[in-house]
């Protein structure tokens, strides 16, 4: 049999199919799990995005051609003005707007339209694996920056080697973190990392997914309002966690004209870009009644206030997110002798738990394990009665 490339044979086991994996078997043992691996909102689509679906689907059939592989020209208009009122900060719909299939796939080609075989990219660590699997894809190298509980999961930008910076080509960010759920307090940090790119020319790309889901007052900053941060870089952004709507495959990348040229040159070669009906709903989401992400936000604060509470009178101390659909949580004290992946597997055997390792997220992700708050809220007081069993 042929062999796949050695880029796809030297990329790590990816860690939610591996979890997928030992979910089927203990299901086949008959098993009831509780899924709380993967960031997969669970609540429906709100109802208005729907009914702008299948009206437009019934009743468009222009719409069911090939797409405009940019975004049509409504929705980028309608990005740029979510974005000027949201963060105030202000886009030209024509060149520094581009629609995504998710912002996952569009952070992956961006690494592949712009690093050569032995570039180096600055990749936080634990991260979002895209963020260093779309590296080894185009054949980079990663360089990782440590994200450390003492300094509150914020790269220290200045620890980075000269030798190091100047090879570099891209610099990766995410904040609200995906995994550690940390957030900016102190935009300054943005500001260092402006300064830093213009520094050593360095793309900034800052993975801003979860914007809109915080918690207790806090309202997350987007890098682009930071001064000079658009000569320097490009900000991606979803609408499956905003809006519920993970299956479908929208989102968008803003910022830097010239970035967005060039990975608008290289989907154009790869991809035909999102359904124009998807498009549609995508300006009905952002124009729409917005009571809906509210609702959203509340749900996870919520399971998040639970969850967090209910494992504090376990004896299980997590620290309550400010932001995302997790927890990050160390390993409880009476498992610190396993690694991440023997307890999620220990957790899932045992109880019927699927949770996230944080090894699958980087080598400063041991010793912790995620925890999404993405399943019905009565079933959280049922994964509290399973983790019991192996608490106490």
């Amino acid at each position: 049999m042929i062999e796949c490339s050695e880029k796809l044979k030297n990329l790590p086991p990816y860690i939610f199919a591996r979890i997928k994996k030992l979910k089927d078997e203990v299901r086949l043992c008959g098993t009831d799990v509780i899924d709380l691996d993967m960031g997969n909102p669970d609540k429906p689509t709100p109802s208005h995005i729907v009914e702008r679906l299948c009206d437009t689907v019934r009743n468009h059939p222009d719409t069911h051609r090939y797409p405009q592989a940019k975004g049509m020209p409504k929705l980028r208009k309608v990005i740029s003005e979510w974005y000027k009122e949201r963060f105030n900060v202000d886009l030209d719909p024509d060149k520094q707007v581009l629609v995504l299939v998710g912002s996952k796939e569009g952070i992956c080609h961006l690494a592949m339209a712009y690093l050569n075989p032995g570039d180096i990219a600055l990749v936080p660590d634990p991260t979002y694996p895209v963020h260093f699997n779309g590296v080894y894809l185009a054949g980079g190298e990663v360089y990782s920056m440590p994200l450390l509980e003492k300094n509150n999961y914020i790269p220290k930008i200045g620890a980075i080697p000269d030798e190091v910076s100047k090879k570099a080509k891209i610099l990766f960010i995410c904040y609200p973190h995906n995994p550690t759920t940390a957030v900016v307090e102190d935009t300054n940090f943005f500001s260092e990392v402006v300064e830093f790119a213009k520094k050593y020319n360095l793309i900034v790309v800052h993975d801003f997914a979860y914007s809109e889901i915080v918690f207790d007052g806090y309202d997350a900053p987007s890098f682009l309002q930071t001064p000079g941060a658009i000569d320097v870089g490009v900000e991606f952004h979803s609408f499956s966690k905003t809006y519920n709507m993970a299956g479908w495959r929208i989102g968008f990348v803003v910022g830097n004209s010239s970035i967005i040229s060039n990975l608008e040159k290289f989907k154009s070669f790869v991809d035909y870009g999102v359904s124009t009906a998807i498009q549609l709903c995508g300006v009905s989401a952002l124009t729409g009644p917005q009571d809906c992400v509210d609702e959203i936000r509340q749900v996870y604060q919520k399971r998040r206030n639970i969850m967090v509470e209910g494992m504090a009178k376990l004896g299980w101390e997590i620290k309550k997110p400010k932001a995302t659909m997790y927890l990050w949580a160390p390993l409880p004290q009476k498992y610190r002798h396993m690694s991440s992946m023997q307890f999620c597997e220990f957790l899932l055997r045992e109880t019927g738990i699927a949770i996230s390792p944080g090894s699958g997220f980087g080598k400063y992700g041991e010793g912790y394990l995620r925890i999404a708050l993405v399943t019905h809220n009565n079933r959280f007081h049922d994964a509290l009665l399973r983790f019991k069993k192996i608490l106490q």
